[in-house]
């Protein structure tokens, strides 16, 4: 799977989260900064990935975040740890 289909994959599990309004509204900011900051096209990949991971994890740990959510916040964070910069 090349990285192009790796951020879609993960922007589309973010856009599911986003649009969910079961979902408190902290956890659905924190998977739309994490979209922004893998799409704004400033920087290296590698990092944008990172930043957004960082911006994920911060809310994985919200005791009020639904199981269904935490599970997809784990498929993106997985999805988003295996961008690789290409040499």
């Amino acid at each position: 799977m090349s990285d192009d289909e790796k951020i879609e994959e993960c922007t589309n599990i973010l856009d599911k989260i986003i649009n969910d309004n079961s979902i408190p509204k902290n956890i659905r900011r924190a998977a739309k900064n994490a979209k922004n900051e893998l799409l704004s096209g400033e920087g290296d990949l590698t990092v944008r990935a990172t930043n957004a991971i960082s911006e994920l994890n911060e809310v994985n740990d919200d005791p009020n975040i639904p199981i269904h959510a935490r599970t997809e916040i784990w498929n993106a964070i997985s999805i988003l740890e295996g961008l690789t910069v290409e040499d």
